[in-house]
């Protein structure tokens, strides 16, 4: 089960990192609306990797006290 946890984790934390690398290649082509797009998206994933990671790290810990 936490291992599950964990790779959505990681999946969260790779598709915030592609957004964030996209926005900065808008942001660098001078396309500003984009980059703020991916931004945005960077953020909402970044939001959501948070928060799996936490569910992750408590079902570890968890499951090291048994």
């Amino acid at each position: 089960m936490s291992k599950d946890k964990h790779n959505k984790a990681a999946e969260h934390h790779e598709a915030a990192a592609k957004s964030h690398k996209m926005a900065a290649d808008t942001h660098g082509k001078g396309d500003m609306s984009a980059a703020h797009d991916h931004s945005k998206q960077a953020h909402e994933h970044s939001k959501k990797a948070h928060d799996a990671s936490s569910d992750a790290h408590k079902s570890s810990e968890e499951s090291n006290k048994k």
